[in-house]
């Protein structure tokens, strides 16, 4: 395919996403957003919105199927019945960007919206803790340092811990919050050990398997991509813990408290400056071919722009916004759409 060609494809698709789709019958008025149950809430309240202030438009449709069954579908391809924005509560993967452009997904803007937090939570008056990442990980990993799980109790684990039944009530392994599990909890707790570590670089899958496979007796409850349910799970049993991001925590503090991590309370402020151990950037990802051929989708992106502000609605209801530096590149990449640069994704 000559060079020319494929421009007179790319503008086909960015005129109408019917040539690349099938047919007139593929074409959408609406914006399509997918992915992370964390990002849900506030991608719903950015659509809310944005519906209520441009009449002219029809409102986005905002769908929770977690961040990577959301990347999946947003890399599955350009046109009508493929999502406009991937919502995500971790960075796109090196080997996900690599699957949209083979399904010809060629341009991608990464806006990173705020942060949010890891919460480790049990109900109001029920089991309190002070975990660390190295607790949590002897706790619910299937072979934890490699040997047999025997702990049934946090008492098991830590005997400064109650002696109380671990149950953990969590994200499933499509979830960016699971991944945000591994990578800031599990794989820091595996890796105190000094066996583990040095694994890392002689037997990198082993070290993988080792440090996040969470263990399948039922001490720790995989909840599906609805986090208001782990919510209601530790509500109705004082000796339950619920992972699940830090906006659940804060829109629940009549119900649930969260528990500390490294002795550092699961706070906004805590959060924003990183010392809460259990700290992550939220994205949306933005398929650049479908800016001009989905209508509102600038618009929509610009309300996002709008409201992530520290005073703004979305940190009303949890989000903890993005340090001065990343706003000032987020709200340029709500304008300009620069396209992601893949050498910069692992």
């Amino acid at each position: 395919m000559t060079n020319k060609w494929r421009f007179s494809v790319a503008t086909l698709c960015a005129a109408s996403l019917a040539a690349c789709s099938g047919g007139a019958s593929d074409t959408r008025d609406s914006v399509r957003a997918v992915g992370s149950s964390t990002v849900y809430p506030f991608a719903k309240l950015v659509a809310e919105n944005f519906a209520r202030s441009n009449t002219d438009f029809k409102s986005p449709i905002i769908e929770s199927t977690g961040t990577g069954g959301g990347i999946s579908l947003f890399c599955a391809g350009v046109g009508a019945n493929t999502p406009d924005i991937a919502n995500a509560s971790r960075r796109m993967k090196a080997s996900e960007f690599a699957t949209c452009k083979a399904n010809g997904v060629n341009e991608i803007t990464e806006i990173q919206v705020g942060l949010d937090g890891l919460a480790f939570a049990s109900a109001k008056g029920g089991i309190d803790m002070n975990l660390t990442p190295e607790i949590v990980y002897r706790a619910l990993a299937a072979k934890p340092f490699g040997k047999e799980q025997t702990a049934r109790t946090w008492h098991d684990v830590d005997p400064s811990l109650p002696d109380k039944p671990i149950l953990v009530y969590g994200p499933p392994s499509t979830s960016g919050t699971r991944d945000a599990l591994k990578e800031l909890i599990l794989i820091p707790g595996c890796d105190n050990n000094a066996e583990m570590k040095a694994l890392k670089d002689s037997d990198k899958d082993k070290h993988e398997q080792l440090c996040t496979e969470v263990r399948s007796d039922g001490a720790y409850v995989d909840q599906g991509e609805q986090d208001n349910l782990i919510v209601q799970k530790i509500e109705g049993n004082p000796d339950a813990i619920g992972v699940f991001g830090f906006s659940y925590l804060e829109e629940n503090l009549d119900k649930v408290h969260g528990l500390r991590m490294n002795g550092v309370e699961p706070t906004y402020a805590n959060i924003a400056s990183f010392e809460y151990p259990g700290a992550r950037p939220l994205f949306i990802y933005v398929k650049n071919a479908h800016l001009d051929a989905i209508r509102g989708l600038r618009e929509f992106v610009a309300e996002w722009a709008k409201s992530w502000g520290r005073d703004g609605p979305l940190t009303a209801i949890g989000l903890v916004s993005n340090p001065d530096d990343v706003a000032a590149r987020s709200q340029a990449a709500s304008t300009a759409f620069t396209a992601l640069n893949p050498s910069e994704l692992k």
